[in-house]
């Protein structure tokens, strides 16, 4: 039973809303961002109340150890709104608790979940009319935890923030991509924190994907770290492989993410008769499927995107392109998760929450 609930969260509303000036049949994704955030602070050993105030920025001592030493997480989820203005979650209760597996490895203190939950309910109550209604277009909802505590010794914090602040969004990305296999660097290994959702995770796939870029690719699919034969994740999604009529995805470990939509994908697939497998994929089997003809489909799935087809794919030099399915694995899926999110169609699984 939650200790806090929404109506004990202080509320500071701002005194000037820029909803009016926001054009929300054009909005890029995660650019432009609403009145209001969610902040809390963690001193003295223990997480304090949050509260509702204007999103703004915030103060950081010189010396606070996220600057040092990166202890940073984060989450990323959606709101949407039907055509009778109900407003909707989906999965949010995956998001606590993968946040908090994340703060656990990265030795950050773990949030009540009463915190998470009724802090952003308070928070969608204040900017309700920041959800989008135009098709495709939700409201981005960033969730994150960094280190505050000041000190130049290599050791963590002592004092924390978690803030929610969100973002109206549009389609996170538009069309297909092509992808470069990547053999030298790895985004995670063995025994690192690869599972969660560490900044420093993203901040060390930029490098690489920019080379990709260079090359004529929008992302990289990410390899195993030690002998760089199976693939693992899509940029900073997981990865998905339709060979013949089986829809294949690399487990999860210490080095992939349990993704929400991976999770919805595999439970979805198997509910619409489509045959999954959870195993490795080698490298080398991709290819084989490419040339034969048995590959009929790429995907990434997260939470930004949903599913994003992949096109094509590079490695060591040649290129492979993936031909176009008149009834794509990858459309359906996303029809159908969508439809559940906005309520366009019954939740036989129970993942849509009404706020």
């Amino acid at each position: 039973m939650a200790t806090l609930t929404k109506n004990d969260i202080k509320i500071t509303r701002t005194e000037t809303s820029k909803i009016s000036s926001i054009d929300f049949n054009n909005l890029a994704f995660g650019q432009v961002f609403s009145d209001h955030m969610l902040t809390c602070d963690y001193k003295d050993g223990k997480w304090h109340k949050p509260e509702v105030v204007p999103y703004g920025p915030i103060t950081l001592d010189p010396s606070s150890k996220i600057f040092h030493y990166g202890q940073s997480i984060f989450e990323g989820m959606k709101a949407y709104k039907d055509n009778n203005g109900d407003r909707f979650l989906f999965r949010p209760m995956d998001n606590v608790k993968r946040l908090n597996l994340s703060a656990k490895r990265l030795a950050i203190p773990e949030l009540p979940e009463d915190y998470f939950m009724e802090g952003l309910k308070a928070l969608l109550d204040v900017d309700q009319d920041w959800i989008p209604t135009n098709e495709g277009s939700s409201l981005y909802i960033r969730p994150y935890v960094f280190a505050t505590g000041n000190g130049f010794h290599a050791s963590p914090a002592d004092a924390y923030k978690f803030i929610i602040a969100t973002a109206p969004s549009g389609a996170y990305f538009s069309g297909k991509v092509n992808v470069l296999i990547e053999e030298q660097y790895s985004r995670s290994a063995n025994g690192g924190v690869g599972f969660a959702k560490a900044g420093g995770n993203y901040a060390g796939q930029f490098y690489p994907t920019q080379l990709a870029k260079d090359k004529g690719y929008q992302q990289v699919i990410w390899t195993d770290d030690t002998t760089h034969e199976y693939i693992e994740e899509a940029g900073a999604m997981n990865v998905f492989v339709r060979i013949n009529d089986t829809l294949l995805t690399s487990p999860v470990s210490d080095r992939i993410l349990d993704g929400i939509t991976r999770k919805s994908i595999l439970q979805l697939a198997e509910a619409e008769g489509i045959k999954t497998e959870v195993r490795k994929v080698k490298v080398s089997e991709l290819v084989e499927a490419s040339k034969n003809g048995s590959l009929k489909e790429m995907f990434g799935a997260g939470t930004a995107a949903v599913i994003s087809p992949i096109s094509g794919f590079g490695f060591r030099g040649d290129d492979f392109e993936i031909p176009e399915q008149d009834q794509s694995f990858a459309s359906q899926l996303k029809n159908r998760i969508v439809a559940i999110q906005t309520n366009k169609a019954e939740d036989p699984f129970g993942w849509r929450v009404k706020l």
